[in-house]
């Protein structure tokens, strides 16, 4: 478990550190014909000058310092700033600042079998420390494979259209920010082991492999054919509907079925027809 640490201030120690390497240098100049003593003396300053050195650390604005006492965890550093720790505390940098990553797009079978192809953008951070350093072996390396499985349990989960069943509830293609809500949640749960927090998670490729992408247009296009037309004979049926009643309610014309039957055809001729419809004067009657 992460546990933060507040070290002390570092510039003290920079200043002792500095007196130090200067008394080393004076104390070795006046003793090298002198003394031997103060040549020590001069060799300890410097080496505990070197020493408290080895224990200052510089940490950058959103990043991190995992601190380690002979492979025990002792805690991580957040702040920013110039800090001093115990020399012989072992560090590793972690960075905390967001990053993007801009899947590659893979071939998967979507719920139906068809394949297509998708990838995905997703900005993400690293949260926990000590999950991030110690948990899993690289952590930039877990979070491209397990982003690339969440894309491929993602796409195997859901049909990519409603082509094959009108009552699905969820489309790859029709989702939109639901897809994408589930598509976060996947990243989360297979991520939270590595510390990794998701910000974001968007689809940003997605499309019918190349193989069967013609073939689904012209459905695609057949579908939207018989949509229209449907929504063409719901429309003409209607206005027949009513050019009936109305010449029945005004007495315009006393019409028996046959003549009916014939005014419907010839209306809904010219009403679902697609080339304009070419006027014919009839000159003789319906039963001649």
């Amino acid at each position: 478990m992460e546990k933060v640490l507040k070290p002390m201030s570092g510039y003290l120690t920079l200043v002792i550190c500095l007196i130090l390497f200067v008394a080393s240098v004076y104390l070795f100049i006046s003793g090298v014909d002198q003394s031997i003593t103060l040549v020590a003396v001069a060799m300890l300053c410097f080496l505990l000058s070197c020493f408290f050195l080895k224990g200052l650390m510089i940490i950058q604005p959103n990043h991190s310092r995992v601190l380690n006492f002979f492979g025990r965890y002792v805690g991580t550093v957040k702040d920013n700033g110039l800090f001093f720790i115990n020399p012989l505390y072992s560090s590793q940098k972690i960075s905390l600042r967001s990053e993007n990553l801009q899947g590659q797009t893979l071939k998967v079978n979507d719920k139906m079998g068809n394949p297509i192809e998708i990838a995905v953008v997703m900005v993400w951070k690293v949260g926990d420390t000590y999950k991030a350093a110690f948990d899993v072996e690289r952590y930039s390396d877990f979070v491209k494979m397990q982003s690339e499985a969440a894309v491929r349990h993602l796409a195997m989960s859901f049909p990519y259209d409603n082509l094959e069943d009108d009552h699905a509830p969820i489309t790859l293609r029709e989702g939109g920010d639901k897809i994408n809500s589930i598509l976060e949640q996947e990243l989360t749960d297979r991520l939270s082991k590595a510390g990794i927090i998701i910000q974001e998670a968007r689809i940003s490729h997605l499309a019918y492999a190349s193989e069967i992408a013609g073939a689904m247009l012209q459905r695609q296009q057949a579908t939207a054919i018989v949509a229209a037309r449907t929504k063409i004979v719901e429309g003409a049926v209607g206005m027949v509907d009513l050019a009936l009643k109305k010449l029945s309610e005004e007495n315009i014309v006393e019409l028996d079925d046959e003549r009916k039957a014939a005014m419907v055809s010839n209306l809904m001729v010219v009403l679902c027809g697609e080339k304009a419809a070419t006027p014919i004067l009839n000159a003789g009657t319906l039963y001649n």
